[in-house]
This record gives C-alpha cells, structure tokens and sequence, in this order.
C-alpha cells in the first residue's frame, strides 16, 4: 500500500494571484477534502466566538489610548494595500489499494529542505479509509508573495502506526533520563557544600521554603537588584518581539519585505552566529577583567546596536548584505551585553542558598522579559516601524539607570590562576 501523487513536481508562478479569487478558490478544495472525509471542519468554540467581539477593555481603554498614540506619535505612512497575494498549485494524492476495514492511513506532509518561501497551504494531514481511498485528496502549495526568483522546495508525506511511533519515542526518551541520570551521579562534581538534610518534615520543608524568600529580599541592594533583573532587558524585549514581523513587512508598511527563506537566513542563520560569538567573546573578556570592570561596556553594546534596526527602519535596505550585517552586529551585541547579566544573577545569587536565589532570579528575568513583550506588538501598530524603534532607543534610559545603581566586588567573574609550589 502507497500515496500516489499525480506528478513528483509542483510548477508554481510568480505572478500574484487576486486575494478574493484565491479565498473562493480554497474554500472549494478545502470543502472537496472535507466532503470526501480527507480532513475534518474546524468547530469554533464559543469561547473563541466571544473573543472574537471587542472587549470592555478593548472598547474603553486600548482602543482610544491606542489612537492617541497613532495620533500624536505615530508615523504617517500612506500605504497602498495589494488586491493580489502569492500564487498558488495543487497537487493531487491517492491511495493504491483499499485499507482493513476501520483501519485509517493518515498522511502527513511537510516540508524536508528547500525554500521556506514555499508552503503548504492546506493538506498538510489527510486521512484515508475504505471509503474514500479511491478518491482524489487535494494539497494547495504556496509561494511568497515578495519571492521573485527561481527557487525550490522538497515535501515529504509520512504514515504508518502513529501510536506506535510516539510510544517509541518517549520510551527512548526516557531511557535518555535514565542513563543522564546515572551519568550525571557519576561524573558531575560533588562540592563539599553539597550535602543531604537530617530529620526532614512538612514543616521544616514549609520553614526552609519561607526562609530562601525572606533571606533573598533581605540581601543587600535587592531593590536595585530586582529593579536591575526587571529593566535591564527592558528595550531589547520588545524589540526581539518585532524584529521577525520587521524584516517580513513589506516595504509599503515599513518593513524590509523579505521572503520567509531570506529571514530565515538573516535571522534564524546568521543572527545567531552574531549571538553565539557574542555570548563566547562576552565570557572570555569577563573572566579576564571581571564583571565591574565590564558592566558598563556590555551594557552599552547591548543597548546602542538596537540602533542598526532604527538605521534599517529608515533606509529599508533592499541589499541582503547591509541587512545581515546590520543584524549581526544588533545579535552580536546583545549576546555580549547578555553576558554581564548572566554574571550579576549569579553574583547576587551567592551566597548560602545560591541555587534556590538564582532560581527566583530567572523568574524575574522572565518577568522582565515577558511585560514589555505584551505590548510592543500593540505599540508598533499604532507608532509604526520608524517611531517603534526610536521608542526602544528611548527606552534604554531605564537599563542604564538600573545599572548605575549597582554596586559590585571589583574581583568578581574574574578566572582564579592556580599557582603550583
């Protein structure tokens, strides 16, 4: 038993297709597939129905507050929005014989290398019975709308007992815990201040969990310290939330309008070359002159490279060159700057309940991380790409504020020589 598919290769143009002829045109296959029993109706909740309706929130407060903004800030941009989107092609699939009676065989499509730029629309899961093997299932590929040369993409269709292949999985994966367990109980380092409690009970465990709080806010400087874990990332959070939507914009909306491959490059490839090299160069030069002496040059080299999206927002660089240089350096300086927060969650840790304390550490970090992600997309909308990024700029007052209230011991993170007599 094998899917058959009308033709190993897939034509698409890239001349655009009307938006309104394509939503027609999917609705038909989408209902041909479902008619025939390949994919099933999605069922909208009526949660997701009453989401749907504008909010008391929405109505009253972010909506008005949200047209100030536009209003009063915001970039005036006349744009023209395209009555076409990317072109489409479909390919046809089949089974070769009938499946055992209420036995399904469900095909699953994705893509296996090649362009990003070319997806899968629709199809992406069909399912196949005794009843509808003899006929014909529907996949709708599509190509970027900004993609304007020749490019390619390999998808592969994968079946068989998916039950079985998920119970194979986490069977191996759990006998991965179980060797890194005995690995880890053998060959990781046991510090002599690592050593088991006597005489547990509720009630000491209770005492104990209350005590890490009440000695974690009672360390010298914890106000600058929480202040510090929540700001530090203040600017550079919200812009990790729009540099995606930023380099797939089109050009009439304020973005760079790159194909979702190009990002994928830019982004996903050498962004994160500029971020590895960042974080390895930010350790060394902290082990050599330690943390204070550093602070304030990674805190700058974390904050002032977010001027190279400001720099792009501007001149909407069509050279993929300029741009990936641009967004090396922004990920290469954050990756250095990163290092000098790492090190002081790790310097205010210290102490007799170092592991606990840093964990509530990462938990402000995440805070700070997630509050100026919940509105950095509402904001851009309302600012738009150029003003969006002078605001981030703007909003490095506030790190550098919370740094210049650190105080930190001048030896600390440097590497300790071990001299032999």
């Amino acid at each position: 038993m094998r899917f058959i598919v009308d033709t190993d290769v897939v034509r698409i143009g890239t001349h655009g297709v009307n938006k309104d002829s394509l939503d027609s045109f999917l609705q038909e296959v989408i209902a041909l597939n479902e008619r025939n029993g390949f994919t099933t109706k999605d069922k909208v909740t009526d949660e997701e129905a009453a989401n749907k309706e504008q909010s008391m929130w929405t109505t009253h407060i972010s909506k008005p507050f949200g047209n100030w903004i536009k209003d009063n800030f915001g970039e005036k941009r006349y744009t023209i929005k395209s009555e076409h989107t990317g072109n489409v092609a479909v390919a046809i699939v089949s089974l070769s014989q009938q499946p055992e009676k209420g036995k399904e065989m469900v095909l699953n499509t994705t893509l296996n290398k090649g362009d990003n730029s070319i997806s899968l629309l629709h199809g992406d899961r069909l399912t196949f019975n005794e009843k509808n093997w003899n006929r014909q299932a529907y996949l709708v590929f599509q190509i970027d709308p900004k993609l304007t040369t020749a490019s390619t993409a390999e998808y592969k269709g994968l079946s068989g007992n998916i039950p079985f292949a998920w119970s194979i999985t986490f069977f191996v994966l759990a006998g991965l815990f179980i060797f890194f367990s005995f690995y880890h109980r053998v060959f990781l380092p046991k510090p002599e201040s690592d050593k088991p409690h006597t005489h547990l009970t509720a009630s000491s465990i209770a005492s104990e969990f209350l005590s890490t709080f009440k000695s974690f806010f009672k360390k010298p400087q914890a106000a600058a310290a929480i202040f510090f874990m929540l700001t530090f990332r203040f600017s550079e959070a919200q812009l990790l939330k729009l540099i995606n939507p930023f380099l797939l914009d089109s050009i009439d909306t304020g973005g760079l309008g790159l194909t979702t491959g190009e990002v994928g490059l830019v982004y996903g490839t050498i962004g994160i070359i500029g971020l590895t090299l960042g974080g390895i160069i930010g350790g060394f030069v902290a082990a050599k002159g330690g943390l204070r002496k550093w602070l304030w040059p990674m805190t700058f080299s974390m904050l002032l490279t977010i001027a190279t999206f400001l720099y792009l927002s501007f001149t909407q660089s069509d050279s993929l060159i300029v741009i990936n240089i641009c967004v090396f350096i922004e990920q290469f300086g954050y990756g250095f700057g990163f290092t000098a927060y790492m090190l002081y969650l790790m310097y205010y840790s210290d102490g007799e309940q170092k592991t606990a304390h840093y964990a509530i550490c990462t938990g402000f970090m995440a805070l700070g991380m997630m509050i100026p992600g919940m509105f950095a997309g509402w904001l851009q909308e309302q600012l738009g790409y150029n003003h969006f990024f002078i605001w981030v700029m703007i909003c490095s007052i506030i790190p550098i504020i919370a740094v210049a209230l650190l105080k930190i011991d001048p030896n600390y993170g440097k590497a300790k020589e071990e001299t032999k007599e």
